[in-house]
């Protein structure tokens, strides 16, 4: 959420940067200044009342005291009036802080100087490409078939248990997708990351406080009886564990990793494009999340970069790292790189990892602050990365590593598999 002081100062420079999303803020940006106006006017009014109120209060009591029973009662009656003037005040801010918070809610992150100008993943900025291509055997297969092929997924069971995009894994298939699993979180815990295990269902706070919701709130799959929200990331519970913390300087940076399904609706999805392991309602997937210093972020971005690069190099797999264009930006984000797989058998590439900087953003609707060295309390930055999203990592390793004879493990996942080789 933006902070309504700094559109306050500069709100130009609000609406420009916007621009850079395809977005005209204008006129949401006026009217959050108009209601946070009246929201400071009315509350300087009732601040004025509650002062009078007090004055006359200590008065009374004086001239109880001193038996002017009279002037005391008189004082009394404008008390009543005062706090008849305070309630309706009282009402008249809340519901002006309510507008506003219901407009800011609505405006994104304020992208980054870095973000490339563009309105769709078209206008994406390839910064990084890495890896050889392989060259199939004839007859090679797209994984969905290459799945069938060897038993190792099965759709049409998904299909069955719940419905499309929900599969099930088999035999060397869930052994493949554990061993993933397990040498991402290897990885990360080495790396200096603390592992944790968190809830798969949020509260309606923990959507907010990320930015999930009001923004996506069509994609996330809601309990209603209980009013919970199945997770689309584990970013959303272990960002909102520091929800409404003050930590101190010596505590960041916090780093974590976690492992989670993730559940997604992905409305209006559809095509060739969604085939087999390309777009799933439930998939696996291994989480950073950084609560980082405001100085140091951006260096804890380009380590986070350099992370999953250093992962994607010990898979072998051909990868590409783009910079998000302003109208592929996420909502919460100042500035991500999304990391692709080349899909030998499929000749696409296919998004494995977004690493972003959430700047201030989430941090503001979380109330997650820091006592810096000068003393005053600042918002955290909050960053994310995946690390990684297994269905399409899985998806390139089948099809990359496939032969005539089967389908090769990447060596550094043989010794969680305990095979090295699917026929």
């Amino acid at each position: 959420m933006l902070q309504v002081t700094d559109i306050r100062e500069n709100k130009e420079k609000y609406i420009q940067a916007l621009a850079k999303r395809g977005i005209d803020a204008t006129s949401t940006l006026e009217e959050v200044l108009t209601y946070d106006e009246e929201r400071r006017a009315t509350q300087a009014q009732l601040d004025d009342v509650l002062a009078q109120s007090n004055s006359y209060s200590k008065e009374i009591g004086k001239l109880f005291q001193s038996g002017e029973v009279q002037k005391a009662n008189e004082l009394k009656a404008k008390t009543v009036a005062l706090k008849e003037s305070s309630k309706q005040l009282n009402e008249k801010m809340l519901i002006a802080a309510e507008k506003l918070q219901e407009l800011l809610f609505t405006l994104p992150n304020i992208p980054n100087d870095l973000v490339p100008a563009g309105t769709d993943e078209n206008d994406n900025e390839e910064i990084f490409k890495e890896g050889e291509v392989p060259t199939l055997h004839e007859g090679a297969l797209p994984h969905w078939e290459l799945a069938k092929k060897y038993d190792l997924i099965d759709f049409e069971l998904g299909v069955k248990v719940t419905g499309a995009g929900f599969p099930v894994y088999k035999g060397k298939g869930a052994r493949l997708q554990r061993a993933l699993i397990t040498y991402f979180l290897d990885k990360n815990t080495k790396a200096g990351y603390t592992e944790y295990q968190v809830p798969l269902l949020v509260n309606e706070a923990s959507g907010y406080g990320t930015g999930q919701l009001p923004d996506k709130e069509g994609q996330m799959y809601h309990v209603g009886v209980d009013d919970l929200y199945l997770i689309p990331t584990s970013e959303v519970p272990i960002t909102n564990l520091f929800r409404g913390d003050l930590l101190n300087n010596s505590d960041l940076p916090i780093t974590c990793t976690s492992y989670t399904p993730c559940f997604r609706r992905e409305a209006g999805s559809y095509g060739a494009h969604v085939r087999g392991l390309n777009r799933l309602h439930q998939f696996d997937k291994v989480e950073l999340v950084r609560v980082e210093h405001p100085d140091n972020s951006y260096k804890a971005l380009d380590g986070m970069v350099e992370h999953v690069q250093d992962i994607l190099r010990e898979l072998k797999l051909p990868y590409r790292i783009l910079r998000l264009c302003g109208g592929d930006l996420g909502f919460t984000s100042a500035l991500t790189y999304d990391f692709e797989v080349f899909s030998t058998a499929q000749d696409r590439w296919l998004e494995i990892s977004s690493v972003s900087n959430f700047e201030t953003f989430q941090a503001n609707r979380l109330k997650l602050r820091f006592k810096d060295s000068d003393g005053k309390n600042k918002l955290v930055h909050t960053l994310n990365g995946s690390s990684l999203a297994l269905p399409r990592v899985l998806a390139g390793i089948l099809e990359n590593y496939q032969t005539a004879d089967g389908i090769r493990i990447p060596e550094v996942l043989v010794p969680y598999c305990g095979f090295d080789m699917i026929d």
